[in-house]
């Protein structure tokens, strides 16, 4: 199992640490360190009251939860939002209201998940042509029709 050290900032106590909802839950749910209003159309940042400690060679992404989007329009402009492991602020979600009526987030509430995931160090070289495949130069929408 991989770790993660998390540090919990004052604003944090009495706050869950990131958790899954299931075993089989690929993200780790983030509550909401502070209440707010978002109106509708309004973006805002809030504060997880916790910092991680992403290993080297992973990244930390954030990720908009499903039901918040269906019951009330709340999402990540940014996502999945990237939390570099060398980064040691505090987490922070930032939320968008894309429906109708103000959306009330209160302390304790889960506004995100967080997926751990491996990256690559990766080498670029470049060349004059690419390799040729099936596909070719063909996109946004190409392979659906």
């Amino acid at each position: 199992m991989l770790e993660v050290l998390v540090t919990r900032l004052a604003h944090g106590e009495g706050l869950p640490l990131p958790s899954r909802a299931t075993p089989g839950s690929a993200g780790y749910d983030l509550a909401s360190a502070e209440d707010g209003t978002l109106s509708p159309g309004e973006r805002r940042l809030f504060r997880t009251g916790i910092a991680v400690a992403v290993p080297q060679g992973f990244e930390c992404q954030l990720r908009p939860r499903s039901g918040l989007a269906l019951r009330h329009g709340l999402t990540l402009p940014n996502t999945p939002a990237t939390i570099d492991s060398d980064y040691r602020g505090e987490l922070q979600v930032l939320l968008v209201n894309l429906g109708n009526v103000p959306v009330e987030v209160t302390r304790g509430m889960r506004i995100a998940q967080m997926v751990i995931q491996r990256v690559e160090e990766t080498g670029f070289r470049e060349v004059d042509t690419l390799p040729a495949t099936g596909r070719g130069e063909g996109g946004f929408g190409s392979t659906g029709q």
